[in-house]
């Protein structure tokens, strides 16, 4: 019998992504005990290493997060975005996590690549800070949770195009979990700030944030 993995690291990857997952480019330095899991779009021709399951179903960020959820076996969950890159001593500090029985949710550093607007930077930096002032980290983050946390919570919405992340964070705050800096960064690209303008993509941001907030602290608490 195939023991149960400690963790799953799941990865959404969105429609007409064509090509790896930025965090699989170093799939040999992921602990060989973890599961991958690669959530993807219905119909997706992108090819996997050996090592990670695919699950396909309709797109959407939420659901793409839940089908991945669904689909893994592990304990503990590490839920990471497409373009991230997390360092060793990021991967290190989730690996020690699981290790730990504590309800609540582990986040790294952010850190921007060099694919868009050098103002980028100061968004990365605003992140961190309101991460650890806050408690407030976004997706690209990562989040590292307990599977029975994720389903005590519902797992993510499904009718958010965008925000599902800081829903979740605010959910989970208010039914108990309290969030932990892991240590390490993980590094995601900036082409969004590039593509669509940073002044108008951090504008876009922080309204949607804002909104996001005060509607999940509308929501019932789950016990």
């Amino acid at each position: 019998m195939t023991p149960r993995p400690p963790l799953s690291l799941i990865v959404p990857v969105g429609p007409g992504e064509h090509d790896l997952p930025h965090v699989l480019s170093g799939i040999d330095g992921l602990p060989a005990s973890w599961e991958i899991i690669v959530s993807l779009s219905q119909g997706s021709k992108l090819p996997l290493p050996a090592r990670c399951r695919r699950v396909e179903g309709s797109a959407g960020r939420g659901l793409q997060l839940n089908r991945g959820i669904a689909a893994a076996t592990g304990r503990w969950l590490w839920l990471l975005h497409a373009d991230s890159v997390p360092d060793g001593a990021a991967i290190a500090g989730v690996d020690e996590q699981k290790n730990r029985n504590a309800a609540e949710i582990g986040y790294c550093d952010l850190r921007f690549q060099a694919d868009g607007p050098r103002l980028a930077s100061l968004n990365a930096l605003g992140a961190n800070c309101r991460s650890r002032w806050f408690n407030l980290p976004y997706g690209d983050q990562g989040y590292c949770v307990r599977r029975k946390d994720v389903e005590r919570l519902g797992g993510f919405r499904e009718d958010l195009t965008r925000g599902e992340d800081l829903d979740f964070v605010i959910r989970g705050r208010r039914s108990g979990l309290t969030l932990r800096r892991l240590g390490g960064t993980i590094t995601t690209s900036a082409r969004r700030y590039r593509s669509q303008g940073w002044l108008r993509t951090t504008v876009a941001h922080q309204i949607a944030a804002f909104r996001l907030i005060r509607a999940a602290r509308r929501n019932p608490v789950v016990r």
